[in-house]
């Protein structure tokens, strides 16, 4: 029955604007929650084909709900390191703290596009609401192993010992000297020329190699050769190389090095300019220069001077705080002045990010509708950077949610009006043969009342003329009388 359908339809315009009314409250209530995403109601026609062209049953209307999870909010700064959020498409990994604490490897992943991250009592940076910042460990010379980009089992808990002292040796150190050319003529006197670099050893000491450098003597020229001799404090003042430095004397890249020939220790690389020097407890990559470079080792007719002279490494050190690039890399700042590279926060992202499942607190899993995961390096690929001091505002905009609730409002009251409607038409229905029964009595009396007024109408009017006549037959009995009188 058309009307019967029509009850239907606008009941199930109740639901489905019920249903869009419960989506834009959820999305005002959480206008101010950070990296919230916003949900979305559609409305979808049901259409049912009724028998004859001369009939239409009202079908109603379906909804689907779904969360916009790639609409992006805008980044706002902060003043803490370890907010994070991206910049661009992709998520981080993160995992419960409760199985951080648990499990050993094998984690359960869960994905963020925010997040305010700080140390526990363990060191381990999560977020008030438990979830757990998750990355590939650096090796602790701060270099990365090679991961599977396909699988999360290699993430761990990303952790920060604040309080732990780390040495920082020296590995590389560069030597640029002038050495006087004069002094590698004949006739001059050969005294060597001493030079003491410090660096710092594996455990945070304080080392010293100490150079010596000897002209070498012709009996008439120049040799423009030196011998360059050095010793490892940490050995005992042992020698760990000797090598023979030759420099040009032609007009093109005079004073620069020629050749470099090891005697002992390591050997020399004329393509790096540097030579592998063992000492106490490790090695030293020394750069003295390439050849025919004028910023390495020289010969000129200058005095002994240690023009360059640079190294890498500090003392004992502990760990002030730790700042996040572009690029995902963790590093930590150390007291003494440099950073350590801890750990490289990969950017998760799938095919389809709206077909992930959404959870508590912002967090989304991987569903067969979003499609395989893949771990990029932040900033490559499809995905965006990561950045350090920011967070990501809600997604929803509160005008355009409010000018949706109004149209809620009226679509709701419009369809509550289809259903009263309805309701008074089958009311009409139900008590219309008692409502003509008493009208037809109402009228039926009416005629009757106006029957009778007409009756007694008549009647008065005949009565009326009656009495008239009556009059008139006296007046003309008494004109008579008297003229009957006077002929008598």
């Amino acid at each position: 029955m058309t009307i019967s359908s029509s009850l239907n339809a606008g009941v199930a315009g109740l639901n489905a604007n019920a249903n869009r009314l419960a989506t834009i409250s959820d999305n005002i209530a959480n206008s101010a929650t950070y990296g919230y995403k916003r949900a979305q109601t559609d409305f979808h026609s049901v259409v049912i084909h009724g028998s004859s062209n001369t009939s239409y049953s009202a079908g109603g209307v379906r909804t689907t709900n779904f969360r916009l999870i790639d609409d992006r909010g805008p980044l706002i700064a902060t003043t803490n390191s370890t907010d994070l959020a991206i910049d661009g498409r992709g998520f981080l990994a993160v995992t419960d703290a409760s199985a951080a604490t648990t499990t050993s490897g094998g984690y359960p992943i869960s994905l963020v596009t925010t997040g305010s991250f700080r140390a526990d009592s363990d060191g381990v940076l999560r977020t008030a609401t438990g979830q757990v910042l998750m990355g590939w460990p650096a090796n602790p010379d701060g270099s990365l192993n090679t991961y599977p980009r396909d699988t999360m089992a290699s993430l761990e808990p990303v952790r920060i010992n604040a309080n732990q002292y780390v040495g920082n040796p020296t590995s590389q150190m560069r030597l640029g000297v002038n050495l006087p050319a004069s002094e590698s003529a004949a006739g001059s006197a050969g005294a060597p020329h001493n030079l003491t670099v410090e660096y710092f050893g594996n455990l945070g000491t304080s080392e010293a190699l100490e150079f010596t450098f000897t002209p070498t003597i012709p009996a008439t020229g120049s040799s423009n050769t030196w011998t360059m001799q050095v010793r490892d404090s940490a050995s005992g003042g042992a020698l760990v190389g000797e090598y023979v430095l030759s420099f040009n004397n032609t007009q093109v890249g005079g004073g620069t090095l020629a050749s470099v020939t090891p005697t002992t220790g390591g050997p020399y690389d004329p393509t790096t300019g540097q030579i592998a020097l063992t000492v106490g407890g490790g090695s030293i990559a020394l750069d003295i220069g390439e050849l025919g470079e004028a910023n390495g080792m020289t010969q000129l007719a200058s005095t002994f001077s240690p023009v360059a002279i640079s190294k890498n490494g500090t003392t004992v050190a502990t760990l002030s705080s730790v700042e996040v690039d572009e690029k995902g890399f963790l590093y930590a700042v150390y007291d003494q002045g440099f950073t350590r590279r801890i750990y490289q926060l990969p950017v998760v992202d799938v095919p389809n990010p709206n077909g992930l499942i959404a959870r508590n607190n912002q967090t989304y899993q991987i569903s067969p509708a979003s499609g395989p995961f893949y771990l990029w390096d932040a900033g490559d690929g499809p995905t965006g950077s990561t950045v350090g001091y920011s967070r990501e505002e809600s997604a929803t905009d509160v005008a355009a949610e409010l000018t949706q609730l109004i149209q809620t409002q009226r679509a709701y009251s419009s369809n509550a009006k289809v259903i009263q409607t309805v309701a008074l038409s089958f009311e009409f229905a139900t008590v219309l043969p008692v409502e003509i029964s008493c009208w037809v009595r109402f009228r039926f009396a009416l005629m009757l009342f106006m029957v009778c007024n007409a009756t007694m109408a008549l009647l008065l009017v005949r009565m009326d003329d009656m009495s008239q006549s009556f009059t008139i037959c006296r007046r003309f009995a008494r004109r008579v009388a008297p003229r009957q009188d006077a002929a008598a």
